[in-house]
This record gives C-alpha cells, sequence and structure tokens, in this order.
C-alpha cells in the first residue's frame, strides 16, 4: 500500500478530505497539495505572533511560488510544483490566496465594508476554488462562475460559523452596511456579538450565502455530473452547516454546529449514487 502524502496526512483531519477521497489519484493529490499550502499560509494569519515576522513568512511563501513557476521550486514543494505543472494552476489564484491572508495579518479585520468583505472571500476562497475546477476539469467559464459563487458560499458561512471564534481573535467579518441597518454602531467584536441585534444583521450575511448556493447548484446542474462531484459535496455539506446555523438562530448561547462524521459520510456516499 503506498503511503500518504504530507499533504493528505495534514488534510485527513478535515471535513475537506472526505469530499476529496473521491477524487482520482492524480487530482485528489493535488487537491491535496493545495488544502496543504492553505493551511499552511492560514496558520500564520492565525498566528499570534509579531505582525512584521508573519508578514515576512508570507513574503517567503511568495518568494517560493516565484520559484515554482520559474521551474526552480524549493525542496520541500515538490507536490505542489507537480500539481501546478499537471493542472496548468495560475499563479495568481495561489498569490491571490496569499494576499488574502495578509489582509488578516496587516490589522485584524472589524466590520469591513461589503466591497471589502467581498475582497477577502474571492481572495481566500474563490481564489481556492479557481485552482480546484482547474483539477477537476472544468470547462473554463463554468468553473470560473463555479468558483466564484461556491467559494463565496462557503467563506460567508464560515464567517457565521465562526462568530465567537473570530472574535476571539479580535476579528468580526460582518460588514459595516449589514450592522448599521440591524441599529450596531459598535465594531467591537464582543460588544456585537451581545447586541440583541444580531441575528438582524447576520440574516443579510445569510441570505447572500443561499443566493451564491443557488447559484452555484446552478452552474453545477449544467455540468457534467462526474466533473463536480467533490464540489457538490462541499456545497452540500456547507448549505447543511448553514441551515443549522439558521435553526439554532445567533443570540448567546451560540453552541458550535460542526457535522458528525455519519453525515459526511451520507453526503459523500449520495454523490457517488
Amino acid at each position: 500500500m503506498n503511503k500518504p502524502s504530507q499533504a493528505a496526512q495534514r488534510a485527513s483531519g478535515s471535513s475537506f478530505y472526505r469530499g476529496m477521497r473521491i477524487l482520482p489519484r492524480a487530482e485528489r493529490e493535488a487537491m491535496f497539495e493545495i488544502y496543504s499550502f492553505c493551511r499552511a499560509v492560514d496558520d500564520i494569519a492565525d498566528d499570534p505572533g509579531p505582525r512584521d515576522l508573519r508578514r515576512q513568512r508570507l513574503a517567503q511563501w511568495r518568494s517560493d511560488i516565484a520559484a515554482i513557476y520559474a521551474g526552480t521550486a524549493p525542496s520541500r514543494l515538490p507536490g505542489l510544483a507537480q500539481a501546478v505543472r499537471k493542472f496548468n494552476l495560475a499563479r495568481e489564484d495561489l498569490m491571490a490566496i496569499i494576499d488574502g491572508m495578509e489582509m488578516d495579518v496587516v490589522a485584524d479585520i472589524r466590520a469591513p465594508d461589503r466591497a471589502t468583505l467581498d475582497l477577502y472571500c474571492d481572495r481566500v476562497a474563490c481564489a481556492v476554488g479557481r485552482l480546484s475546477v482547474r483539477v477537476f476539469g472544468m470547462q473554463p467559464e463554468a468553473g470560473i462562475a463555479l468558483a466564484h459563487h461556491l467559494g463565496r458560499a462557503l467563506q460567508l458561512t464560515n464567517i457565521l460559523r465562526d462568530l465567537d471564534e473570530d472574535a476571539s481573535l479580535g476579528r468580526l467579518y460582518l460588514p459595516r452596511e449589514a450592522l448599521q441597518a440591524a441599529g450596531i454602531a459598535a465594531t467591537e467584536p464582543a460588544e456585537v456579538l451581545a447586541h440583541p441585534a444580531l441575528g438582524k444583521a447576520c440574516a443579510v450575511l445569510v441570505a447572500l450565502a443561499e443566493e451564491h448556493f443557488r447559484q452555484a447548484r446552478a452552474v453545477m446542474a449544467q455540468s457534467p455530473r462526474r466533473r463536480v462531484r467533490a464540489p457538490r459535496i462541499m456545497g452540500e455539506a456547507y448549505r447543511a452547516i448553514l441551515e443549522a446555523l439558521i435553526a439554532r438562530g445567533f443570540a448567546p448561547p451560540r453552541r458550535p454546529v460542526r457535522h458528525s462524521r455519519a453525515k459526511l459520510l451520507l453526503i459523500v456516499l449520495r454523490n457517488l449514487v
């Protein structure tokens, strides 16, 4: 039996892992490499260390990505370099992910305007989608559309799910327009999360995520099913999280919303049939 790659081992504890296991080996290994890269730069963004040092570490990743495209890949990144070559992954998407993580490093994001939030979602989620649809072999136009909508749907769901976790890091991704419309003037995370009108502000992101899920499903319905099995699984899993968040509500105390392994397995099996 072949030993799992380091990238596969890194992904093995995530919900992402089960969705990607259904892919043919070459595609699966490429997706694990993309995931491993994303985890590495995300860990830098979430590190509590000095901001200057974290920006230097992200700058090193930019140099490493540039080296891959120059044909001089660092010895620690042979798998990512192979994925770039085999699936013609776009350099600008890998760089966009680093740029998105740097947005969290330069300063803690608190109540960004809608345009800034959308840029953040595009960098940290949709850019991952644009890499992924190349691996899945989707047609370019459909793939870009799917990455646009599903990436935003997943990231908005993450934001709604992780309100308390993000607040513990001093971050608040709810857009200021939604807060103001709900009558919330504060931008301090703890104060916002304790506000009785929080649910009204969150409803704006819920509606936006639901629309992006709808658009993503429409794209996948017009695509060969074998090409969109993995994103279907991710979409269904995250749509179920969003539904659970809606059912739970956003008033404190907010119990964590997570999938059981059995539910994830059911979603995977349903998409294999």
